[in-house]
């Protein structure tokens, strides 16, 4: 009986899914750029803009995730995943005002779980966007403006779950020189990006074995999407144009 409620029921994406939602990519792209430009400014303890500017951004983000991508059909039991992953993003929305409204003064606890539940739907979001790539039929410029909405939302993602480790382990990360108002979320994004350029580590390395296993991770996840993507790109290309061929020497044949 557990074995069947806990059944996975997963229907393919279909082309025509993406179809419809192919107009949404480019301000995905412009969504994912959002957080990055208020990040620098984030400050719980600042003026109007720099308390409120990251909120802002990460609510628009998560608001065009849910418009930009098609709805998961899938089910595990009685489970949508479709709604556990609206769940997570109207909880995720919320949840990031609140460091920002009260300050500092959020329990450690409490504020693991916010960037817990953020780091989930961004997840969540990112293998969303990996299975539409995947099932897209020829490469366009929206398809173009996916995929690199991907890769700035996989360094996005990677910042979060860097977050909830520094937060739960004080010592999974050495911080280096740490801006009094910089935010931690905006310098373990920093990190995370690093991590996934492979730029090389400058003040804020790896403490701990947790720390060390989240960048091997990391670099092993971000290497795999970008070898994927151009997989899946030129594939997606070369059909596209042996198509166009093809029905260009039909054409001269018939003539």
């Amino acid at each position: 009986m557990a074995i069947r409620m806990l059944r996975l029921s997963a229907p393919p994406l279909q082309a025509k899914e993406i179809a419809a939602k192919e107009s949404q990519f480019p301000l995905f792209l412009i969504a994912t750029l959002l957080p990055l430009l208020a990040l620098p400014t984030a400050d719980l303890s600042g003026g109007v803009l720099q308390r409120y500017a990251l909120p802002v951004a990460v609510d628009l983000l998560i608001l065009q995730s849910l418009r930009a991508l098609p709805d998961w059909q899938a089910r595990v039991g009685r489970l949508r995943i479709n709604a556990l992953y609206r769940w997570l993003g109207f909880l995720g929305a919320i949840d990031v005002w609140i460091p920002f409204l009260i300050g500092h003064n959020v329990p450690w606890l409490l504020r693991a779980a916010f960037v817990g539940i953020r780091a989930a739907f961004f997840l969540m979001t990112a293998c969303r966007i990996i299975q539409v790539l995947a099932t897209c039929r020829q490469v366009s410029g929206r398809t173009l403006c996916l995929a690199a909405a991907g890769y700035i939302h996989m360094g996005l993602t990677s910042g979060q779950l860097a977050t909830v480790l520094q937060v739960v382990d004080a010592d999974s990360f050495r911080l280096g020189t740490f801006g009094s108002r910089e935010e931690l979320v905006a310098r373990l994004s920093y990190f995370a990006f690093e991590t996934i350029g492979t730029l090389g580590y400058g003040d804020v390395v790896p403490a701990s074995p947790i720390g060390e296993t989240y960048v091997v991770l990391t670099s092993i996840a971000s290497t795999l999407y970008v070898s994927l993507l151009i997989g899946l790109l030129l594939s997606r290309y070369i059909d596209y144009r042996t198509k166009i061929l093809l029905q260009g020497a039909n054409k001269e044949v018939q003539r």
